[in-house]
């Protein structure tokens, strides 16, 4: 297909940072929130970018989640928000499970300066940034470490969250549907996050805007099975009657973020 300059440089943008907001986009070429929204349903017709809400995202190949590099950048007020917002909830001398993904690694990085923390995780960057604090008891699995993303997927990390009992259990997704079906890009994705949720008790999924409505291709559970979902913004579109319902309401709590938009 023929793409425009502007085109091929959205499409440089959402490689390099993972998604981009339309009004940020705009802004970046000095053009309306039209003009954008043009560029994107071109570039969306030809399976180059993906619309999300609050804006869209690099394609990639299909069914495969971005990049952790990208992933790191992606959204990062907002995950600062949630995860500080999470940390905020969590006690000193509290036992907790934590899952794979970058929202998950600042909410280790937030969880530094808590004291006798034991942390049992198969995410070796949570494990890192919470081994800098040489009071907590950290427990990981065997198996081979996944990279670049630095985590392990294997049935050794299975068993060992279900071997164990703790308070808190931390855990992100791929992707959040309209149904609220949860979904990841791999089916042991699925099976580590409910092996977390079902060995706590307090279960706390972490979901930015960029979850919702992103395709990932594995599906298991639903967004009321946690007893809390920490978000940065409340969706709305075709998501309003599900956060319209009261057993999703009643588990959402809003994470602001100080950063301006």
């Amino acid at each position: 297909m023929n793409i425009s300059t502007r085109q091929r440089d959205i499409i440089d943008i959402l490689r390099r940072d993972g998604f981009a907001s339309i009004d940020a986009l705009a802004d970046h070429f000095e053009v309306t929130p039209q003009t954008v929204r043009r560029d994107v349903n071109t570039l969306s017709d030809g399976n180059l970018v993906r619309r999300r809400h609050g804006g869209v995202e690099y394609a990639g190949e299909p069914g495969m989640n971005l990049s952790y590099d990208s992933r790191q950048v992606t959204n990062l007020a907002a995950k600062h928000a949630i995860s500080l917002h999470v940390a905020n909830l969590i006690p000193d001398g509290a036992s907790i499970l934590i899952g794979i993904g970058s929202t998950l690694e600042l909410v280790a990085l937030n969880l530094v300066d808590h004291r006798n923390l034991t942390v049992i995780t198969n995410n070796m960057n949570a494990a890192m940034a919470l081994g800098n604090n040489t009071g907590n008891r950290i427990v990981v699995p065997g198996g081979t470490l996944r990279l670049p993303d630095r985590d392990i997927i294997s049935p050794e990390a299975e068993t060992m969250f279900h071997n164990y009992k703790v308070d808190y259990g931390l855990f992100g997704v791929g992707g959040v549907e309209p149904d609220g079906t949860l979904t990841d890009f791999d089916h042991r994705e699925v099976s580590l996050r409910q092996a977390i949720a079902g060995n706590c008790r307090n279960s706390i999924l972490v979901a930015d805007q960029t979850k919702f409505g992103r395709p990932a291709p594995a599906k298991g559970g639903h967004i009321t099975d946690p007893d809390l979902v920490i978000v940065d913004s409340i969706p709305g579109g075709v998501f309003a009657p599900l956060f319209d319902r009261q057993d999703v309401r009643a588990r959402l709590q809003l994470a602001k973020s100080e950063v301006s938009k």
